[in-house]
């Protein structure tokens, strides 16, 4: 067992966080950083126990086209700022990863300014892939070179080059020691070299027990990069898509059929693949955002931290902030936020109590990080599953209907049980469970022992407890005011009509063609999500994208970037 098989992330984009200018001018330092060391009490209180922060490093603009990897962004602050920063989160018993930009830099990176002044005498001039002298660009440097997604300025490293992978294994061993780091995120790891992972993955090995590699991989077999010999887990945006457009489509299958898929790929065993499952990020429009339904808030969030993987939270979508994408910015996913706006949010929000209610029973529960996974019962608006170890167990009942709905699933071996966001307790009766769920709503039930205590979050889910921060551009439209109750009804008299073997493979049936639609979808939307990482995405490129529906085209247009 190590740290991250029951890490609960809390993720940070810094610059955008600290209000930090979009543009460095490399100026005067300043401490941003430090205005973040009070978020680290807000962040254990809602369950988080880990944190993934970055881009952190010295850069001209967004962070990821880095200008030195050994210097803390003077907008953020200084090394001693970012050294205190972890020591604080270690105090607090939270684990820090950083963004590692690895696949290219910033043209301000000194191996490439050499190029610029030295031409081809310049030692670097192989640290790049295909520079070429008798080529030019838009920057007039009077030689080209290859680029990550067509875009000049992030250009792309050599990391077939011996030279190039010391340097950055030396980056890594200089984050541990520097700063005591407990593992790295590697920035567009799906089209990163794999000799060039294993050997960064060698260094994770040695600088420190547990050192943890994640990897950001859009779309395709994750066990490609999660295995042994490359990384220990990489960005779920399989189950990204499915949850939030399972539920805006009442499509549960969707969910279903993509964890199942998942399982699968890790060998079907817990440890199998350890996936790092995310509702929003920022890179894509928050939960609440692509939520049609606001309601769907508590289920989504509910099986993000039930379902197998490691959950992560995106900073600020606990208090049900929305951001919606622009055409040529992605400012409003990345706002400034000001921590004393949302004081006792975990007792006036109730976005934040679940959110809370949710980090406390995955801590509690060894079944949520380390069980197994059984599915239990399935309906477009309905979904159980059954997490278990050798002697414990997580029963998860959702429901994405506005009406309440009574399930009648499986109990295993154990007899008693408690919800673990509601504290109600319930019997199990010839081996099964009879619970009646709220609409929108959801419960995680756990073997009632001593140990089990139960944050008892009866309270309603409102979305008008979004926070609307047209400061920073968070809010674009009116909340309405609709209810979405987080609460276990008492239990119903009537019992729920088991649904025989030859239905649920006729449902089954009856529901692949939305299956592979959704899929589909998932595709173009990675396509979409690749292009707008990129620059400005015209509605005529969108429309390209929507008008391919072949697999193995949108397979290929993904592998091309």
């Amino acid at each position: 067992m190590a740290w991250y098989d029951e890490a609960i992330f809390y993720h940070i984009y810094p610059l955008g966080l600290t209000g930090a200018p979009k543009e460095n001018s490399y100026g005067k330092v300043e401490h941003r950083l430090n205005t973040l060391i009070p978020w680290i009490s807000h962040i254990k209180e809602i369950g988080c126990n880990a944190i993934y922060i970055g881009p952190l490093f010295e850069s001209v603009g967004h962070g990821y086209e880095t200008t030195d990897y050994k210097k803390l962004d003077s907008r953020l602050g200084d090394n001693k700022d970012l050294t205190n920063f972890v020591s604080e989160c270690h105090k607090a018993g939270i684990k820090v990863i950083l963004d590692g930009v690895f696949n290219h830099t910033g043209r301000d990176f000194f191996a490439f300014k050499d190029i610029q002044e030295k031409r081809e005498h310049s030692p670097y001039r192989d640290w790049y892939c295909n520079v070429n002298f008798g080529g030019n660009n838009e920057y007039n440097d009077s030689f080209s070179y290859e680029n990550w997604g067509g875009y000049n300025l992030l250009v792309k490293l050599n990391q077939r080059n011996p030279a190039v992978r010391d340097y950055i294994c030396d980056v890594i061993r200089f984050w541990v020691s520097e700063f005591d780091i407990d593992g790295i995120r590697l920035d567009a790891a799906d089209v990163l070299d794999f000799e060039y992972m294993s050997a960064l993955r060698g260094v994770a090995n040695k600088v420190k027990p547990d050192f943890w590699l994640m990897g950001e991989v859009i779309h395709g077999d994750y066990s490609r990069w999660v295995n042994e010999g490359t990384l220990h887990s990489v960005t779920n945006y399989q189950l990204h898509k499915a949850l939030y457009s399972g539920h805006n489509d009442h499509n549960f299958f969707e969910i279903a059929h993509t964890v199942k898929r998942l399982y699968e790929m890790g060998g079907s065993r817990p440890d199998g693949l350890k996936l790092y499952n995310f509702v929003d990020n920022h890179d894509v429009e928050r939960i609440y955002t692509k939520l049609n339904n606001k309601a769907h808030f508590t289920p989504v969030h509910i099986l993000l931290y039930t379902l197998p993987g490691v959950p992560s939270l995106y900073y600020g979508s606990e208090f049900g902030i929305e951001g919606r994408k622009d055409k040529y910015s992605d400012d409003s996913l990345r706002p400034a936020l000001h921590l004393e706006d949302f004081k006792d949010a975990v007792k006036n929000n109730s976005f934040t109590r679940l959110i809370a209610g949710l980090g406390h029973a995955r801590q509690n529960s060894k079944a949520l990080s380390y069980g197994d996974y059984r599915e239990l019962m399935l309906t477009n608006r309905q979904y159980a599953f059954s997490r278990n170890t050798a002697d414990d167990c997580a029963i998860v009942t959702v429901n994405n209907d506005d009406n309440p709905f009574t399930f009648t699933v499986n109990a295993g071996s154990f007899t008693s049980f408690v919800g673990a966001l509601s504290g109600e307790k319930i019997t199990a009766n010839n081996g099964n469970i009879t619970v009646n769920i709220a609409a929108n709503s959801g419960e995680i039930w756990v073997p009632d022992t001593a140990s089990v205590k139960p944050m008892d979050i009866k309270a309603e889910v409102k979305v008008e407890d979004a926070v609307a921060d047209t400061k920073n551009t968070i809010a674009e439209e009116k909340i309405k005011d609709t209810t979405a109750k987080a609460v276990i009804q008492p239990q119903a008299e009537t019992s729920h009509t088991k649904t025989s073997a030859s239905q649920k493979e006729a449902k089954a049936s009856a529901h692949s063609a939305d299956y592979e639609r959704g899929i589909i979808a998932g595709l173009q939307e990675a396509i979409i999500a690749r292009m707008e990482k990129n620059g400005c995405v015209t509605d005529q490129m969108r429309q390209d994208v929507y008008k391919n529906e072949h697999h193995d085209s949108l397979i290929n247009w993904i592998k091309s970037f």
